[in-house]
């Protein structure tokens, strides 16, 4: 059972009941839909490299569908499938045992399965930068594009490279990598 969560407000009776991930929109409690085997891989995959990465560069660390308090005044609560929380945004000496993390991440991943609509990842990946996240990615079947801002996005295809940037400076992956962590070896 998760551990409460002094900052949280109270459970309702349904989430209680339920052990399936959420999000909390504005106030609303939202199950969300279980990820593909393909997009689990792909996040493991992602979050692995992004982890030993920033943790061998003293930078952070990158975690999976970690629930977010992205805006506690407005009740705004998301788990990106993937994410970097750098040190200097970690206020904390460690990570609390709540079940969502009042810090915004630097760097929020998310990998695209067939059940996500296209409207609602736009308005995740606004929401995502009015919070302060500073890099969104998003992994699409065979492709992956990569947001600097709600405005600005650069699509790669799956032979190009994932940069950290300023956000993790250093930090680089090609696509066709981590599509390699769900492709038996021949």
């Amino acid at each position: 059972a998760p551990m409460p969560d002094i900052l949280e407000r109270p459970q309702t009776s349904a989430e209680r009941e339920s052990d399936a991930l959420y999000e909390i929109v504005y106030g609303e409690y939202r199950e969300l839909e279980p990820m593909g085997a393909l997009q689990v891989v792909l996040a493991f995959a992602l979050g692995t490299r992004l982890d030993s990465f920033a943790r061998s560069h003293k930078r952070g660390v990158a975690v999976t569908e970690m629930l977010f308090i992205l805006d506690a005044a407005r009740d705004l609560r998301r788990r990106p499938d993937v994410a970097f929380v750098s040190y200097d945004r970690w206020p904390q000496p460690t990570i609390p045992e709540t079940e969502a993390w009042d810090v915004v991440p630097g760097l929020a991943v998310e990998i695209i399965s067939p059940t996500n609509k296209s409207r609602e990842m736009h308005t995740k990946v606004r929401e995502y930068f009015a919070a302060g996240v500073r890099l969104v990615w998003v992994f699409y079947p065979d492709s992956g594009d990569v947001y600097t801002s709600h405005r600005a996005c650069t699509i790669l295809s799956r032979n190009e490279t994932l940069d950290g940037g300023d956000v993790l400076p250093g930090f680089q992956v090609r696509i066709e990598e981590l599509y390699e962590a769900a492709t038996r070896p021949e």
